[in-house]
């Protein structure tokens, strides 16, 4: 049984504690946030995300999994210890590893003989080369190596993704780490999970590549259905039939507010920063960038274009969450649409199944409401920006006997445009014609 060391037990820490430890591990997730390791303890997660509390409190009860505000400590009785801290975007666009570079100096006054460091934090390439030579640098007696093994996990399906992903990409040029990580991950070799061993910047920029393809294939497919709203064209159709196209795929082919969340922003402007660092001009993705901010204000003027004027408007928004089956708030792109709604004078009514709490959070002056229907109670129009299932079968009779108004913008298309117009309301979606 292998001892290991989780820094950071946010959404990407937690995940890969509770997926560690039910692989047979010796696991210990450490934080410097007691709030939320009392918590843990306790077998109450601080993120929602489908399937996490069942594991978390199994492995709790195995022994195999524990929680601490001692990082220290728990850095001195481990063989590896995992960096899962956040780097957040600078000003500038850049990440931010302060937390990370805090982390290593915690490992280097620490550690206990040979030590294998596996960052799953996101982070520029040459940051692992760079984490090495600091823990060596600070302490010249530290048996270490530092590898890369960036995180595939998608917020909804993370659990899912962590037992079973499309593949392990370990970055490291030390036979001894190789093994490590060999005997840690056994548990996917026996599913014969296909592992990709390449030198850390390799891992790096597979991280990064991939996050940044997804992001410019979201931004493609809105762009198109922009268009295709301009011209009169079937955004579902042109988008199912392009992923008939095996060189294409239907994934992420779904049109609707812009890309949100804890991945996509934050590494688009890292990959577009490192490449103005090394003089390589990722104009594409800063396209991209720039593309998606657009879509997001998108919302509003077209609520604008149906209503005539959004001053003194009574706004319900359903969905908060930059996607479902998550609570995460980050970069939703709710956050945009709401803020140019209140700039204008309307007055919002908001529901999201998970992330209301977090949302006011970020916005205290959001109303929030318990159930969609109350959300809508007295509304001028309804605007659908979270792919919830419960928004798809929203109950037409009782929207009209709820609302004032009578206009549905469905970002995300969700209903059928026939029955809601049918039903007596202005109904506009995402690419599927004025």
């Amino acid at each position: 049984m292998t001892d290991i060391t989780i820094i950071g037990t946010g959404y990407v820490g937690l995940v890969a504690a509770i997926g560690l430890s039910d692989f047979g591990n010796r696991v210990v997730g450490a934080d410097i946030d007691p709030e939320k390791i009392e918590r843990l303890k306790k077998g109450i997660p601080p993120i929602y995300e489908p399937g996490i509390e069942e594991y978390l409190r199994r492995n709790l009860e195995s022994k195999r999994l524990s929680f601490t505000t001692e990082v220290e400590v728990a850095v001195r009785g481990s063989d590896v210890v995992f960096l899962a801290v956040g780097t957040p975007p600078s000003q500038d666009g850049s990440a931010d590893l302060s937390y990370l570079y805090a982390a290593a100096d915690t490992i280097a006054d620490n550690a206990k003989g040979y030590t294998v460091v596996i960052t799953k934090s996101t982070v520029p390439v040459g940051t692992n080369r760079a984490l090495e030579d600091r823990i060596r640098a600070r302490n010249p007696q530290a048996d270490v190596d530092v590898v890369s093994n960036p995180e595939f996990l998608r917020e909804g399906k993370a659990v899912q993704d962590f037992f079973h992903p499309d593949r392990t990409v370990v970055g490291t040029e030390s036979e001894r780490a190789k093994e490590v990580i060999r005997t840690i991950y056994r548990a996917l070799n026996l599913i014969s999970v296909p592992f990709v061993w390449c030198n850390r910047e390799t891992a790096e920029l597979i991280k990064y590549a991939s996050n940044a393809f997804l992001a410019t294939k979201i931004t493609f497919i809105n762009e198109m259905a922009n268009l295709a709203e301009a011209v009169g064209a079937d955004i579902h159709a042109v988008a199912k039939t392009m992923g008939m196209d095996g060189r294409i795929s239907p994934k992420f082919l779904h049109p609707g507010p812009g890309y949100g969340g804890s991945c996509f922003p934050k590494d688009t402007k890292a990959i577009a920063s490192t490449g103005d660092d090394v003089g390589v001009d990722m104009s594409l993705i800063k396209t991209v960038i720039e593309a998606n901010e657009r879509q997001k204000k998108r919302v509003a003027r077209v609520l604008e274009e149906m209503t005539g004027s959004l001053s003194g408007l009574t706004v319900a928004i359903l969905g908060l969450a930059f996607k479902a089956e998550t609570d995460d708030v980050r970069d939703s792109p709710a956050l945009t649409v709401v803020a140019d709604l209140l700039a204008s004078g309307a007055s919002v009514r908001a529901h999201d199944p998970q992330a209301a709490e977090n949302f006011r959070q970020l916005l205290p002056d959001t109303q929030c409401f318990s159930t969609g229907y109350e959300a809508v109670e007295g509304a001028d129009a309804v605007v659908l920006m979270t792919e919830w299932n419960e928004y798809r079968s929203l109950d037409l009779d009782t929207l009209t006997e709820k609302m004032k108004g009578r206009v549905v913008l469905d970002a995300r298309n969700l209903l059928d445009p026939a029955m809601v117009r049918g039903a007596g309301f202005t109904y506009r979606g995402t690419g599927r014609g004025v």
